[in-house]
């Protein structure tokens, strides 16, 4: 029987630190049979729910069919649960087709939505967007943890790795247990630089200041992803208002750790994790300062709406076919490029997936981003974070 529950920190890395036994692995994998299935079927529900003429678009219809595809290799698992290794080894491998089949998601729905704007209220499709998201990023989550766990057990890895060689690194999967917030930030400006300095010929620079030895237990994709589209607007506010000598100041503060001694819940994550996080914060707040003009208060309403964006329609739709002709491979290419979804940016603004969308990777575990604009001067962006296993 599959279950919806909704995957938590401690449920992910209830499973233990690698490597794993058999034994825990096989868990992992039946942890993950009981959310995966259900999840799947609702975004298949959804899809179908959509007016006929938008998911009969060809983009949107890629992506229908990708979930059809992903549940009809999970229901095979149906009636029995996985107790050997040849099983979870194809079922390892299900879950790497699942990973990549859903890749290039986001940027296949901007342009599907983009081209069927006409035939469907904003609201209706914010409101579509930010659910099917949102359950993208648990799924690929679970997923992703599992193919990390299996790669890193005692079963698949012929016993070279000792767990006194895995106690050196800080990962439980895709978690990392020791994570430090200061590294992704100068690791993102250095992506969104480049950026930067191959569309306008200069590059604001970052100065990181508070508590930038803070170290936090989180999934450190999920930092970068946000971190790249808050510095995106950042970098692009202060060079096109004539303030690219003015940094972009950084504020890492880290929450003051409250917790007690009182044992942590059966469910939780396993000793040797909790010893690890004696060290890490239970949370940190991350505010990017720009001198950028702000934001104008007609804009300001609309930000956290999918597909808004700064851009005159004709600015982006020049900007999809321009980008589609030098790759010789659609408007995928050109969308990953404005979106920032495949890793393979290109420029600072596109169809207005970025903002909502990092509010919905900080949100995920019970973080936030909130917008403070200080309309003539700039504007300052809070990014929330709670560190995950406290």
């Amino acid at each position: 029987m599959f279950s919806s529950t909704t995957p938590t920190s401690n449920c992910l890395g209830s499973h233990g630190r690698p490597p794993l036994s058999a034994d825990a692995l096989f868990s992992s994998a039946n942890f993950i049979l009981s959310l995966l299935p259900i999840r799947l079927a609702h975004r298949i529900q959804a899809l179908r729910n959509l007016p006929f003429i938008v998911v009969s678009n060809p983009h949107i219809a890629r992506i229908y069919n990708n979930y059809v595809h992903s549940l009809s290799t999970l229901l095979p698992y149906r009636e029995r649960r996985i107790t050997n290794l040849e099983d979870e080894i194809q079922f390892t491998e299900v879950m790497a087709d699942l990973v990549q089949t859903h890749s290039n998601t986001i940027p296949i729905l901007a342009r599907g939505f983009l081209e069927c704007r006409k035939y469907i209220n904003p609201a209706d499709v914010t409101r579509f967007l930010d659910e099917h998201l949102r359950t993208r990023i648990g799924t690929r989550l679970i997923a992703e943890q599992h193919i990390a766990l299996h790669l890193s057990s005692q079963p698949h890895n012929g016993g070279a790795t000792t767990p006194q060689e895995h106690d050196q690194s800080s990962y439980i999967g895709v978690i990392d247990t020791a994570l430090r917030p200061a590294e992704i930030v100068r690791h993102c400006e250095a992506f969104v630089g480049e950026i930067c300095e191959l569309k306008y010929g200069v590059r604001p620079t970052v100065v990181i200041n508070g508590q930038p030895d803070t170290v936090m237990t989180h999934v450190p994709t999920h930092l970068e992803y946000i971190v790249t589209e808050l510095l995106k607007n950042a970098f692009r506010a202060t060079v096109e208002s004539g303030k690219e000598r003015e940094p972009v100041v950084v504020t890492i503060a880290a929450a003051p750790d409250t917790t007690d001694t009182t044992p942590l819940a059966t469910n939780s994550l396993q000793t040797d994790h909790q010893l690890a996080n004696l060290s890490s914060t239970p949370g940190v707040t991350i505010r990017i300062r720009d001198r950028g003009g702000g934001i104008s208060p007609e804009v300001l309403p609309s930000i956290w709406a999918y597909s808004f964006t700064t851009f005159a329609d004709e600015d982006v739709m020049d900007k999809g076919i321009s980008n589609s002709s030098s790759s010789g491979n659609g408007t995928t290419d050109a969308l990953n490029a404005v979106s920032g979804a495949s890793g393979d940016s290109s420029s600072l603004a596109g169809l207005g997936y970025g903002l909502p969308l990092g509010r919905a990777y900080a949100e995920h575990f019970g973080g936030g981003v909130q917008v403070q604009s200080l309309w003539g001067w700039g504007t300052d962006v809070y990014l929330k974070l709670k560190g995950l296993g406290n």
